[in-house]
This record gives C-alpha cells, sequence and structure tokens, in this order.
C-alpha cells in the first residue's frame, strides 16, 4: 500500500477487531488469507498514520480530512446500514460480499448480483440509517 509496515501493535489490535466484528456481523473473513491480511494490514496502517481505521480499499483526495467523517471508518457505514464490505473483508463462507439490503443503483448490487445473508439475524445496527448514508452518497462520493 505504499507506506511502511504498521506497527505489531496496531495489526493485533485490527486483527482482534475483524475477528469480534465478524461474530457480531454474522460475516466471515474471506476464504483467502492474503486478502484479509492485505486488508487488516492496511487498517492497521491508517491506525499508525491517521489514528483511525479508514478503509484502505478506498481514494480519498484527503484522508486526514476524511477521518473527520465516519463514513469510510471500518466498520464502514455501507457495513453498518447494508452488511457490505466492498473490500471484501466481511463476507460470505464462500468469499462473496452480501447484496441484499444494498439500493438497488449500488455498485455492489450491480457487480456481484444478489448475494443473500446467510445470517440474517445479525449485523446492520444503522439499517435504520440508509436514506442518510444515501444523500451522504451522493453529496460527497469518493
Amino acid at each position: 500500500m505504499g507506506q511502511e509496515h504498521p506497527s505489531d501493535k496496531s495489526i493485533q489490535k485490527m486483527q482482534k477487531f475483524v475477528a469480534s466484528y465478524c461474530e457480531k456481523s454474522g460475516t466471515t473473513t474471506h476464504p483467502d488469507a492474503e486478502v484479509t491480511e492485505a486488508v487488516v494490514t492496511g487498517l492497521a496502517a491508517h491506525v499508525d498514520t491517521l489514528g483511525r481505521p479508514l478503509c484502505p480499499c478506498r481514494f480519498y483526495p484527503d484522508k486526514r480530512a476524511e477521518t473527520q467523517y465516519r463514513t469510510w471508518i471500518c466498520a464502514c457505514d455501507d457495513m453498518q446500514i447494508y452488511k457490505y464490505c466492498h473490500c471484501l473483508l466481511f463476507v460470505t463462507p464462500e468469499g462473496s460480499p452480501i447484496t441484499e439490503y444494498l439500493p438497488p443503483d449500488h455498485e455492489g448490487l450491480q457487480i456481484y448480483g444478489l448475494v443473500k445473508d446467510p445470517q440474517p439475524d445479525k449485523g446492520r445496527p444503522l439499517r435504520d440509517k440508509a436514506e442518510e448514508r444515501e444523500i451522504e452518497r451522493r453529496r460527497r462520493p469518493c
């Protein structure tokens, strides 16, 4: 990701967070361990450099400015509202992102098609914020 290797402390912190969030959300990490490792390393690097686990899979004109918003701090709004992880960190056991709850025009649904939630009783703590999220997505695309 073009930066120094993150600290062991931050990597361990993010690994613990990911395991906990998988349990809480009813997801699993990607079956390809390299995918999970790359995302966790990126998150840990952002913890070290920005103080927040900013999603490493997106482009930001100004990463530091982006940390002032909650939108792309892991677990991001898309994950907490729609249970969709575009980084493929939180996925189904087959390695697919859950797209069942996405709005019809969301890029994830267009790319992956309909992927049902194998554990609909878990996750989506901010589901009632979907309308606000879509307004923000149109106002502040990144």
